[in-house]
């Protein structure tokens, strides 16, 4: 065997699947879906095949032809707690595709099933979330971004719901008994009350952006190839539409950066508070948390970064996760440059300083294990979820900042659209990043030590702070706070959240507990409708004994289901003292439903480690 990934059983000395033909029954009452897929390979094949798959209920393997030719198949007994288990199909001579019946579990890691009570439309709704290594928990795939696809998808949902996909929208019909494709039985597929909807992606993605989601979703147009979705009704939808004015313009600022928009559309869907991600940079239809309308368009940003994410990550892609600062650092310089274009250079200096700080926030989280402040760590055995941080993003916009500073934003310019054209629509490693970058700036290695940047553990010493006005009058307002000096109402006149959030990024942490309150008491920060702020401030709040923000904080994590919020005030209220570890795990234990999988693994984890 050739593995091509260490989270990943895709065996590189064989063909992988290049197209699947997909058919979903969403099963709402049993959070399942009933499916089928016929499986196209990239060149012919014969003998055993290896496929990723995660709690997967396989029934059948069978040939494509007509009439079908059952394929002896196996799922290892014991699944891998990363990897989850090996399908083995044995194909017949020269199989070029071959069609898969199976089932989800309820319990499957990409997807979270609501119950109408959990939303606000009181329709039930599912989405998916396939990043890092989740795909394999809803078809069997070469579940590695080495693996690109192309897919076709039919979506079976009760009849008063609509489904959207990462994808382009073919039709809204009447099911048809020859959809299934074995998927369920035809009376099944085709019962009164369903609807199918069907999706078509023709450019080839890498499976951790394949992406849906169903229920009571409605919409508003915002520009010639822009809308936004939401699931919440009116007020939600009017809300995102304000917020996200303005993308129709980021969109055209990123292709006179980057070069041509390839996806043809750039949606928008606002998912309900449980979504564990800020934002997931599926193409044509970008999934968002709702904590991202702030009413001040600060949101924005977000977007930015998940369009960003259409050139570098959508569009070249990192090869494994070990690989991973490829998308995120890429993009993170990516959004920089458009907040740059649309709100201005003291914004993008903001921006940078809260990365600066979190990125010096990474190396104590990581002090024990420093391999995961390299860009390029060794990840064999590591569930990504489990070590997911700022450093992929954040050192890796640092590595980039450092070469633009070296050979100049023009030269850097030209580069990065060579760069996005040579390798569009491919998933690459980072050392065909690094010959390709010693290929055209040359000399670059004698100017900068590219291995202590991709190999080299901690911050480097050329990496920068920003330099701005605001960000050091932030900065220096943030050091008067260990004498007592709070800022004076005139000093945060014209402050926005995130002014706020750098400002109590950069506190001291062995503040006193009457410092905090005296801060809350004139700005009410632990109120703030911006959880950027809101968070900010809790985490610093808690190690202080303040019982008084106890009901915020647990509201808080009963309310929203973003990871960048659950792993600090899990984490902070996991190193206190007995009274805040037992507040945490009776949260946990009553807000774990609400959560999606992969956040509640993530918050299962911190307390454990922390028990």
């Amino acid at each position: 065997m050739a593995p091509v990934d260490p989270h990943s059983y895709t065996d590189g000395a064989h063909p992988v699947v290049s197209h699947a033909a997909l058919a979903f029954y969403l099963d709402f009452a049993a959070s399942t879906i009933h499916a089928s897929a016929l499986l196209t390979l990239s060149a012919p094949h014969s003998g055993d095949l290896l496929l990723d798959t995660r709690a997967l209920a396989v029934h059948s393997a069978s040939t494509a032809a007509d009439p079908p030719e059952p394929i002896p198949f196996s799922l290892a007994a014991a699944p891998d707690p990363v990897l989850g288990s090996a399908l083995t199909l044995t194909l017949p001579p020269d199989t070029t595709s071959f069609r898969l019946t199976f089932s989800t579990s309820p319990a499957a890691s990409a997807l979270q099933w609501l119950a109408p009570p959990q939303t606000a439309s009181g329709h039930p709704f599912v989405f998916s979330q396939c990043q890092s290594i989740h795909a394999r928990s809803i078809f069997p795939c070469h579940d590695t971004p080495a693996a690109r696809i192309t897919f076709s998808l039919l979506l079976n949902v009760p009849s008063q719901l609509s489904a959207v996909a990462a994808a382009h929208h073919v039709a809204r019909r009447d099911p048809l008994p020859s959809d299934d494709r074995g998927a369920c039985d035809d009376e099944l597929w085709c019962a009164p009350g369903r609807i199918v909807e069907e999706f078509q992606m023709e450019q080839s993605v890498p499976p951790y952006l394949f992406a849906f989601a169903a229920g009571g979703i409605g919409f508003r147009d915002l520009g010639p190839r822009t809308r936004v979705y939401a699931e919440g009704g009116d007020k939600v939808l009017d809300e995102a539409a304000r917020e996200f004015a303005g993308v129709e313009e980021m969109v055209k600022v990123g292709e006179s950066l980057f070069g041509p928009y390839e996806w043809e559309r750039f949606d928008l869907l606002v998912l309900p508070p449980s979504f564990p991600y800020g934002g997931m940079e599926n193409p044509r239809m970008v999934f968002l948390t709702p904590t991202v309308i702030k009413g001040d368009a600060a949101g924005a940003q977000v977007v930015a970064h998940e369009l960003a994410h259409s050139w570098t990550g959508n569009l070249i892609t990192n090869k494994t996760n070990e690989d991973f600062w490829l998308n995120e650092g890429f993009t993170t310089y990516a959004e920089r440059r458009i907040v740059e274009v649309v709100q201005g250079e003291e914004r993008a200096a903001l921006n940078m300083g809260i990365g600066w700080r979190g990125l010096n926030r990474m190396m104590e989280r990581f002090k024990d294990n420093m391999e995961f402040t390299k860009l390029k760590p060794k990840m064999a055995g590591i569930d990504p979820d489990d070590v997911y941080s700022e450093v992929p993003y954040e050192k890796g916009f640092q590595f980039l900042w450092r070469i633009e500073r070296q050979i100049g934003r023009p030269a850097f310019d030209e580069f990065l659209k060579k760069y996005i054209a040579t390798f569009k629509f491919q998933s690459i490693d980072t050392e065909t990043f690094l010959e390709f970058l010693k290929k055209n700036v040359p000399g670059i290695e004698n100017q900068i030590d590219l291995q202590l940047w991709v190999e080299g553990t901690g911050i480097p010493p050329d990496a920068m702070e920003p330099d701005s006005a605001t960000y050091k009058k932030i900065c220096a307002l943030a050091a008067e706070f260990k004498s007592g000096k709070l800022p004076s109402e005139d000093e945060v006149a014209d402050w926005s959240g995130q002014e706020w959030e750098l400002y109590l990024e950069n506190l001291p942490t062995d503040v006193e507990a009457s410092q905090v309150t005296a801060l809350d008491e004139r700005y009410k920060l632990s109120e703030s409708r911006d959880y950027e702020v809101k968070v900010a401030f809790l985490q610093l709040a808690i190690p202080t004994g303040c019982k008084c923000y106890f009901n915020e904080v647990e509201k808080c994590l009963k309310q929203v289901g973003r990871m960048k919020y659950l792993r600090p005030l899990y984490s902070s209220l996991a190193k206190c003292s007995s009274e805040e570890k037992m507040l945490a795990q009776r949260i946990f234990s009553e807000a774990q439903e609400f959560y999606h999988p992969i956040a509640r693994s993530v918050a299962e984890a911190i307390l454990s480690k922390h028990s």
